[in-house]
């Protein structure tokens, strides 16, 4: 085998393009995703179950549907029913934060009720307000013990990012294929794009193992 390291070196400045918008599209969909995940999260648990219906609904569909799918209904239907046209970025950020706020809505739903059900009664019998007792008392308890499941869906997202490429966002994968399209390679492109992406992962479990284990000392 010929291993080429000359085309590896031309597309390098596409490949850090391209790990550059990785890295943004990421990060925006696992802030996004997070948020609208706790207020699913918290919609799942309401004692109201015809309130909480609409939220199982949600994370039922989304959990479901094939990623892929999803991208593809957001990018040729959603996004131009909306702005009429196509924009890739943007449906891949929808797409990526709605499939990932299904998950952490679930990652959410688990610690929430995993604490202890006195906790709530013993903070509301001090006076504090349901709402008060959930932000204050049982939400940063839950929140060390949703570090785990939490790490691993950021990772999962970070990875399925590089689905986006199939709506020509030019993330790194999408220059991957580019360079293998171009010099007909596939074990250039890929090899280089796959210790990208593993190169992002170590340095993202890295972080939140260090967020775990400050926590837990505190």
């Amino acid at each position: 085998m010929n291993f080429r390291w000359d085309i590896i070196f031309e597309y390098a400045p596409f490949l850090l393009k391209g790990t550059m918008l990785t890295i943004g599209l990421s990060v925006s969909s696992i802030l996004i995703g997070t948020f609208l995940g706790l207020l699913i999260g918290l919609g799942k648990i309401m004692r109201n179950k015809v309130l909480a219906f609409p939220f199982y609904c949600y994370v039922t569909v989304f959990r479901g549907t094939p990623l892929l799918v999803q991208i593809f209904l957001i990018h040729f239907g959603i996004v131009p029913f909306f702005t009429g046209k196509t924009n890739a970025i943007t449906a891949g950020v929808i797409a990526l934060s709605l499939n990932a706020a299904a998950y952490i809505a679930e990652i959410f739903r688990a610690g929430i009720q995993s604490i202890d059900k006195g906790q709530m009664e013993g903070a509301r019998s001090l006076g504090m307000t349901h709402t008060q007792t959930m932000i204050h008392v049982v939400l940063p308890q839950a929140f060390k013990r949703m570090i785990p499941p939490l790490g691993n869906e950021f990772i999962v997202l970070l990875k399925d990012s590089s689905l986006l490429c199939v709506i020509a966002a030019p993330e790194l994968m999408y220059w991957g294929k580019a360079m293998g399209g171009q010099y007909f390679k596939v074990w250039e492109p890929y090899l280089a794009c796959a210790f990208i992406y593993l190169f992002l992962t170590l340095i993202l479990s890295f972080v939140l193992n260090r967020l775990e284990s400050r926590l837990k000392t505190e």
